[in-house]
């Protein structure tokens, strides 16, 4: 179920963020718009994460059975993937945003690179 949700969900945001960037600019869109832009790039980039994440992890545990005899490698539950893209969709959102008002740059990169990193040693502790 959390699949079609989220297949849907980014499916609507590529679509809303299609529909917004062709048809409007940021000076006539207004603060809302310019947020229902960021809200559905993160929508968009949480998709393609999730299922890229899963995808990678089935496709690392189909070769570690073959490599590892002992113990190979289990595939990455779909929520696990999930929990992850939470906190890395967050990230081009966030370079975006700091692209905007003109303050990218190495310790900004840095700075938001860290927040991930964090971000997801956090999940990892606190996901079974």
């Amino acid at each position: 179920m959390l699949q079609k949700t989220i297949a849907i969900l980014t499916f609507v945001g590529l679509c809303l963020l299609a529909v917004m960037l062709s048809a409007t600019t940021p000076t006539s869109a207004g603060p809302f718009g310019v947020l229902v832009v960021f809200i559905s790039a993160y929508l968009v980039f949480l998709g393609l994460i999730s299922f890229f994440l899963y995808g990678i992890s089935g496709l690392t545990a189909k070769l570690s059975v073959g490599l590892m005899a002992r113990r190979p490698i289990e595939r990455m539950s779909f929520r696990k993937a999930y929990y992850y893209s939470t906190i890395i969709a967050t990230m081009p959102v966030l370079l975006t945003a700091l692209q905007s008002v003109g303050s990218v740059g190495l310790y900004s990169l840095l700075l938001v690179l860290l927040f991930v990193i964090l971000g997801c040693v956090y999940i990892s502790k606190r996901v079974v």
